[in-house]
């Protein structure tokens, strides 16, 4: 194809973008809507798997040292816990800093006035990489000489894993029926627009017009408005999901949930926002087109 040619057709691409203006407006919001709606079980994925990943960081092992270790024997044992496999953190606590973490969650505190460190034994807490290999883990922490008990919740780290394989599984499953369902909105959208052209696609097509040459400006209008859809969205998804963080924040539940700050999540989102705006205008356009090229 000629260059002149090529830019004929970018042009007349353009231009039927205000031609059509209602039905080009009628894809953007289209585009819009199902963007933000694939893009809010998005970032709701995306925070509650980075909540849940915070709450298995807190999570711990607790590993006590047998008793009758002076403490720089016990303080010796840290480096064998660290080169543990999924080991990801090791904190030694002295008898005197359990007794002292132990009376600060009671508000009297002189009612624990005859407690002695020596109550208490010398402990490390181990932080793990993989929650779900804790089991193991806490068996090989057993097995390090010098370590006479080993506390870990099993329960609760199972528990964790069994909500992030839930929540995971349900917003890839709701993110693949929206996209599924955007293309099909998109193309029944276009597929309106084009059929008010189908008299102008039939005299070009007896005049001898290829298919490609009748294609292309259908193609770069979808692109077009694909990309403007995405660039919309992407604003409008910005502005709702500070106002929402705002509003968390202020809540009593603010407290709790930490959120990710949307200049961290910008680019991705812009990059995927764009990509599939682009993907549903320009595959929509192509299947609206395909019927009314069998002339």
């Amino acid at each position: 194809m000629k260059l002149n040619k090529f830019f004929y057709l970018i042009k007349e691409g353009i231009k039927s973008i205000f031609t059509h203006g209602f039905m080009s407006f009628a894809c953007v919001v289209v585009i819009v809507a199902c963007l933000l709606i694939m893009g809010n079980f998005a970032l709701l994925s995306v925070n509650i798997d980075h909540n849940i990943k915070q709450l298995e960081s807190q999570n711990e092992i607790l590993a006590f040292v047998d008793e009758t270790l002076s403490e720089d024997d016990a303080r010796a044992i840290g480096p064998h816990l660290r080169s543990l496999d999924n080991v990801k953190d090791v904190e030694f606590v002295t008898r005197e800093e359990a007794m002292k973490n132990f009376i600060s969650k009671y508000e009297d505190e002189d009612m624990f006035s005859d407690l002695t460190p020596s109550t208490f034994r010398n402990r490390y807490v181990i932080y793990l990489d993989d929650l779900s290999r804790m089991e193991g883990t806490r068996d090989d922490i057993a097995a390090v000489e010098g370590i006479a008990d080993v506390s870990a919740s099993l329960e609760i780290s199972r528990g964790f894993i069994a909500v992030r394989n839930i929540v995971t599984i349900v917003s890839v499953v709701l993110i693949l029926i929206l996209f599924v369902i955007s293309i099909f909105i998109m193309q029944n959208t276009i597929k309106l627009a084009t059929f008010s052209r189908r008299e102008e696609i039939g005299i070009m097509k007896m005049v001898g017009a290829g298919n490609a040459f009748i294609r292309l400006p259908f193609i770069i209008e979808g692109l077009l408005l694909g990309l403007l859809g995405g660039a919309i969205a992407f604003f409008l998804q910005m502005g709702i999901y500070r106002v929402l963080n705002q509003r968390l924040l202020a809540s009593a539940v603010g407290t709790m949930i930490q959120v990710i700050p949307f200049a961290t999540l910008m680019y991705p989102v812009l990059a995927i926002f764009l990509g599939l705006g682009l993907l549903v205008g320009t595959f929509g356009s192509s299947i609206a087109i395909r019927n009314y090229l069998k002339v």
